[in-house]
């Protein structure tokens, strides 16, 4: 299937309740990159924090790729930067810093298989245990940005560790794939209904002042979120794409 008949019939999956996805429990959003868990999966935090489910947000990459001409923001400054980001980020959405992990792999170059790919899917497996998560949640293997595409390959290696736990992909930077880009069977999955945490979910995304404001104002090669990047995902629902085939 192409991908723009892919994500217009992701789309159009059912809508369903939070339980159809995690089976009850807690749920782990593994993100490429400080704001993906925002983007793609606030709404869904949300919705489990005020349930009292336990959320474990991943974050893959160190996120120093966004601002690479900086000198008031040099790599370590803008790590840090990133990670205070993302912590106030989730914070409004319920989530305490305590369950948020970096794993600081290189930005660009998170790896998809190898020893260090495995070390990280293990990691994740591990944090998935520990919140009797029902599912794994991350980016969508064909996103056009390899760290994305590598953060679904280390949980594709962690899925023999996670047993039941459910694996679900969320598109982040899969709508701007050209209209005849091949991406493989229609969704499976459903979407889940965020309209009570519209308004939060879009301050956790503004949170990330480094990646929606001019904050680093010395690097005009510099990443930014467009308006539009932002307003589709504020929308009324998120979308959770099935990775694996539902246990009997």
């Amino acid at each position: 299937m192409h991908a723009d008949a892919f994500l217009a019939a992701a789309e159009r999956l059912p809508v369903a309740d939070l339980d159809a996805l995690t089976g009850g429990k807690g749920v782990v959003v593994v993100a490429p990159h400080p704001d993906d868990e925002s983007l793609g999966c606030g709404g869904l935090m949300a919705e489990a924090r005020a349930r009292g489910r336990e959320v474990r947000v991943v974050i893959v990459s160190d996120g120093c790729g966004s601002h690479t001409h900086s000198t008031l923001y040099p790599p370590a400054n803008l790590r840090d930067l990133r990670e205070t980001e993302t912590v106030y980020a989730v914070g409004i959405l319920g989530v305490p810093p305590e369950a948020v992990t970096f794993l600081r792999l290189p930005d660009a170059g998170v790896p998809s298989a190898g020893p260090t790919a495995e070390a990280a899917a293990a990691r994740i497996a591990a944090i998935a245990h520990e919140a009797d998560a029902g599912a794994v949640c991350v980016t969508w293997g064909h996103d056009p940005h390899c760290d994305h595409q590598a953060a679904a390959a280390i949980v594709r290696l962690a899925q023999a560790h996670l047993g039941p736990i459910r694996i679900f992909a969320y598109p982040v930077w899969g709508w701007t794939l050209p209209e005849g880009t091949e991406v493989g069977p229609a969704p499976t999955g459903l979407r889940l209904d965020i309209g009570a945490h519209r308004a939060a979910k879009t301050a956790a995304i503004g949170a990330h002042r480094s990646q929606t404001t001019d904050l680093i104002s010395d690097d005009p090669t510099g990443f930014r979120l467009e308006p539009a990047m932002v307003d589709r995902f504020t929308g009324p629902y998120e979308i959770f794409v099935a990775m694996d085939t539902p246990t009997p």
